[in-house]
């Protein structure tokens, strides 16, 4: 039985499980993307949030104490001068997991665990109009006289 048991393993031990994350730490805080397995993303989910509430006050204890879990002085440099002024206004919730599928060689359940506030694709792209499924042929028109009528007062522009 797993009573008490709170944290996944990741099959390895102790001492290669915190260099592990530690590692996946540093090379998501330098990039703000990185491709894994869901159970790494969701374990190195729960390991750097608290690192990034830390960097949200500037203090040479928080310097420290991230310091001694990240061990990488330049990651350090970046989370404190980058990224937490992104998210010196957000609560909490400072990374996102984005399923992929499975990886061909072994089917390993594949995802991207990337920070929030740095995805410009999310931040850039405007929402869409919710779809529905009434008068979706009425609204098809509507969107093909639109350019129509935005072509014809160009044309005349250009006859003149």
């Amino acid at each position: 039985m797993r009573h008490n048991k709170k944290f996944n393993h990741l099959g390895r031990t102790a001492s290669h499980r915190k260099a592990m994350l530690a590692n996946m730490a540093i090379s998501l805080i330098m990039h703000k993307r990185i491709t894994t397995t869901v159970a790494k993303a969701k374990a190195l989910k729960k390991y750097v949030e608290p690192l990034i509430t830390r960097s949200k006050e500037d203090t040479t204890n928080n310097r420290r104490v991230v310091f001694s879990y990240l061990q990488n002085k330049f990651a350090i440099k970046e989370l404190f001068g980058t990224v937490a002024p992104k998210v010196g206004d957000r609560p909490g919730g400072y990374t996102r997991i984005i399923k992929l599928g499975s990886r061909q060689g072994d089917a390993a359940d594949i995802a991207f665990i990337e920070l929030v506030d740095f995805d410009e694709a999310m931040a850039k792209a405007p929402k869409a109009a919710k779809k529905t499924r009434r008068g979706g042929k009425k609204a098809t028109a509507e969107v093909a006289e639109a350019p129509a009528a935005a072509e014809a007062p160009a044309a005349e522009a250009a006859a003149e």
